[in-house]
């Protein structure tokens, strides 16, 4: 486990811990119900379960990928994770925040520090996709500089995977 510095007044601790770990528990049970409730079998029977399973914990280990978590008081909140997409690009995934404590920015912080540590990793670019049926989480990429690879007045149903990318500053040590 890695603790990665937040900012001290906010409360908040940021964990780097791998896929099974307990503390990672919490992100993968509630996404399952989230996938399910939103869903249903949009993406298939059994969709939600099978989109968890789709890639192997190791995709989001060091040294190519990192799963983040963000605690409150020992409580797990909101997390997310990256896996490599190519030689300079991350790809987002399992962005998610505790359905108890939304609408406090969680989002922001969890994207603010995947990217970090993906330019840490040397990566230059984000890709991510997410759900038609996720407009909290279309709004948040695009609130937050990610450029949408779709038609933004287009129906999303009928997209699936709505495709978003971003640029990475260079470190400062790269100036």
């Amino acid at each position: 486990m890695t603790t990665i510095p937040a900012p001290p007044s906010s409360g908040l601790s940021v964990l780097s811990l791998p896929m099974r770990d307990p503390r990672v528990k919490p992100l993968l049970d509630e996404l399952a119900v989230e996938y399910t409730t939103r869903y249903g079998d949009f993406f298939g029977t059994d969709g939600a379960a099978q989109e968890l399973r789709r890639y192997p914990a190791e995709e989001f280990a060091a040294p190519h990928g990192a799963l983040l978590i963000l605690q409150e008081d020992g409580e797990t909140v909101a997390g997310g994770a990256f896996r490599r997409y190519d030689a300079n690009t991350a790809e987002l995934k399992r962005i998610w925040t505790h359905s108890a404590h939304r609408r406090r920015g969680l989002g922001r912080v969890v994207l603010a520090e995947l990217e970090a540590e993906a330019a840490r990793r040397g990566y230059r670019k984000i890709y991510l996709t997410t759900g038609p049926r996720q407009p909290e989480a279309k709004n948040l990429y695009l609130a937050t500089g990610y450029s949408p690879l779709f038609d933004l007045d287009a129906d999303p149903e009928t997209i699936k995977h709505l495709a978003f990318t971003k640029e990475l500053p260079g470190l400062a040590t790269d100036r």
